[in-house]
């Protein structure tokens, strides 16, 4: 405070004073009518937060939704009338905690799951028809490819196809062996054929997320890697069908291949939806356009983990147990099947809710 030169306070400095006392004294009259209503919701909100809203009965919940109002109230008189600082800053946290439970969506972790896979996901797909055609026709000109030049010159083989993927599948392998690593009949190979499988889809995994991630520097990383895969399959089919197997290799690819070629594909329309944005963003920003385009593109990319998942399954257990190539042609395509009806069918609207809403 000030002291004049006569040794008394200076009238301003007592003024101040003044309003400082004004201002605490009305700030505790303030929370002390008000706290009770506070203490109150805050009590309710914990419990919401630590059980859900569900965790409530109805005058509860009713007094949460009352206490909340009456909070915001309290919270635009006291920025009004400028009270103390501790204080707002106490009713902007109980407010907007308050806000949470009463506005956001109260849903499980099950409700989630459930939601993306009936809607999200298939929804998703149906919106991606282009960067899904990107992507096959990647897998199946490769494939093509593959075929073509391994059938004119089996040394292709060896430049498409890396040695650890091929384990001594080779043009130069015999007939025989070919066929026993399609049926399993040698059963000193069963190791070799289980380690060979879980190579495969630790491969396929980072395959795809490489296909994905890469796919934002205008889709031709994800082209290109899902073209090489599909050089890699025409291979090995031409490899066989070369050694009259080529019924055999089909059943053996059609089990899991189904799934698991597709996964790749989806990989690559995912991230072809990333590159799109970047390269045709339309009327939005680049930044803009490829927030939009995340949304599908990263459930498209669960899609194919999924599908990589049930493939590993089929891989791993189903192709080592059932032998006979018809049963692996029906699986294999059967899976198709499931996965083609689902994406196509789910999340749709039913007619009455379709009318409803107009």
């Amino acid at each position: 405070m000030d002291i004049g030169i006569d040794g008394r306070m200076d009238k301003g400095a007592t003024v101040n004073v003044g309003a400082v006392q004004n201002d605490t004294l009305r700030s505790a009259r303030f929370r002390l009518e008000r706290e009770a209503h506070w203490r109150q919701l805050d009590e309710l909100v914990t419990r919401a937060e630590k059980g859900g809203a569900a965790a409530l009965g109805y005058d509860e919940v009713r007094n949460l939704a009352n206490g909340y109002r009456q909070a915001m109230n309290s919270l635009s008189v006291a920025r009004d009338i400028s009270l103390d600082r501790a204080l707002i800053a106490y009713l902007e946290s109980l407010c907007a905690r308050a806000y949470l439970v009463v506005y956001a969506p109260q849903e499980s972790l099950g409700g989630l799951m459930s939601r993306l896979l009936l809607h999200g996901i298939p929804q998703a797909v149906r919106r991606s028809a282009l960067p899904l055609f990107i992507g096959f026709l990647a897998l199946i000109l490769g494939a093509l490819a593959g075929y073509r030049l391994c059938t004119n010159d089996p040394s292709w083989f060896y430049t498409l196809v890396p040695p650890e993927m091929a384990d001594q599948r080779t043009p130069d392998a015999s007939t025989d062996y070919l066929r026993s690593t399609i049926y399993g009949d040698e059963g000193h190979d069963s190791d070799r054929l289980a380690a060979f499988s879980a190579f495969l889809f630790s491969h396929n995994t980072t395959i795809v997320i490489l296909i994905f991630t890469l796919g934002v520097f205008v889709s031709v990383p994800s082209f290109i890697l899902t073209f090489y895969n599909g050089l890699i399959l025409g291979a090995f089919f031409a490899m066989f069908y070369r050694r009259g197997l080529g019924y055999d290799v089909f059943a053996w690819l059609s089990i899991h291949g189904v799934t698991e070629l597709a996964a790749i594909a989806i990989a690559c329309a995912g991230g072809a939806r990333l590159g799109l944005a970047v390269l045709l963003p339309g009327t939005r920003t680049r930044k803009e356009a490829l927030r939009h385009q995340a949304h599908d593109a990263v459930k498209l990319a669960i899609l194919a983990a999924l599908m990589l998942i049930v493939a590993a399954f089929i891989e791993g257990f189903l192709r080592q147990l059932i032998q006979d190539p018809l049963w692996r042609i029906a699986i294999g395509w059967g899976m198709g099947l499931f996965w083609v009806g689902w994406l196509l069918l789910g999340g749709r609207q039913s007619k009455a809710s379709r009318e409803a809403m107009r």
